[in-house]
């Protein structure tokens, strides 16, 4: 028997007043735009961004670090950490940059002009195009890294904002959304573990954005550090070929130095709450393995 609150019934408009509870209780509103008026910080290399070390965020960084790795000394950046906890990501500064109030959110300052990318699968894109790396410029792959990357940017949310809240963060545990986004979540798993069955890499033989984009969000269930006892609960042991993937792709020392880069949380040895230079990696420990 699904377990319900025979109390509540949704009244013919919804207050907006009503408080949900749970662990962002104090921060969600419906309501966009800024609560205070504070600039963001600003470094000297080409690139700003602004972000925590959150699945979304570990995609960008994740690729920043490839890029630097691949010897494209212009991809480097200053990354500033966003507390979304405390709400800074609703400072005025933030706010022009993504009006979304979304981490991460990114200024390319390299050219004469500044440009604001925001939502993660956008900044990708932009940087991957800019670089010419990790995206095929041909018709077909690059047809299929697109759908792969579009793919998790679909499904990111039934992960995160569905089972994650319902399973770890809500104020109280029903039976009903927990089955509903652990059954999503599975089924999830299992269309990537299908394709890495046949596919070293999901869009293929070749390491691409989409393979960054779903590492940050599917490493985590593989190494049992997401959501409390997640990975038990929803057998992730199961999906063998996604654990291949994941352990290979952990292993890049782009990889390992990008999925450190904001982290304020864990081990002090593999945290780098701001990252501006090569060397603000040198003192921390590079050695997890998924």
């Amino acid at each position: 028997m699904h377990m319900a609150d025979p109390t509540y019934t949704p009244p013919k408009v919804w207050n907006p007043d009503t408080s949900s509870g749970g662990r962002f209780a104090g921060i969600n509103r419906p309501t966009a735009g800024p609560r205070e008026d504070k600039d963001l910080p600003r470094g000297d290399n080409p690139f700003q961004l602004y972000s925590l070390a959150t699945p979304n965020g570990v995609k960008v960084t994740i690729l920043f670090e490839e890029l630097l790795e691949k010897g494209h000394r212009g991809a480097e950046y200053d990354a500033w950490t966003v507390n979304i906890g405390e709400g800074e990501q609703f400072t005025s500064g933030f706010v022009a940059i993504n009006p979304n109030s979304k981490i991460p959110a990114l200024v390319d300052a390299s050219g004469d002009t500044d440009i604001r990318v925001f939502e993660s699968g956008a900044i990708l894109v932009h940087l991957a195009e800019k670089f010419g790396e990790f995206l095929p410029t041909d018709p077909a792959p690059r047809a299929e890294v697109m759908s792969w990357l579009f793919w998790q940017v679909g499904t990111g949310p039934f992960i995160g904002g569905g089972f994650g809240h319902f399973y770890a963060y809500a104020p109280e545990k029903y039976q009903y959304p927990i089955d509903r986004y652990a059954m999503e979540t599975k089924r999830i798993f299992d269309v990537a573990d299908r394709q890495l069955a046949e596919t070293r890499y999901l869009a293929g033989e070749d390491y691409t954005i989409a393979d960054m984009a779903n590492f940050a969000w599917l490493a985590p269930f593989v190494a049992g550090k997401i959501y409390n006892e997640a990975s038990t609960f929803l057998a992730i042991h199961e999906y063998e070929n996604v654990a291949r993937w994941a352990r290979e792709i952990a292993k890049r020392p782009g990889v390992r130095r990008g999925r450190l880069v904001n982290k304020v949380w864990g081990d002090e040895d593999q945290q780098l709450p701001e990252r501006h230079a090569a060397s603000d990696f040198d003192a921390l420990r590079l050695d997890f393995e998924v």
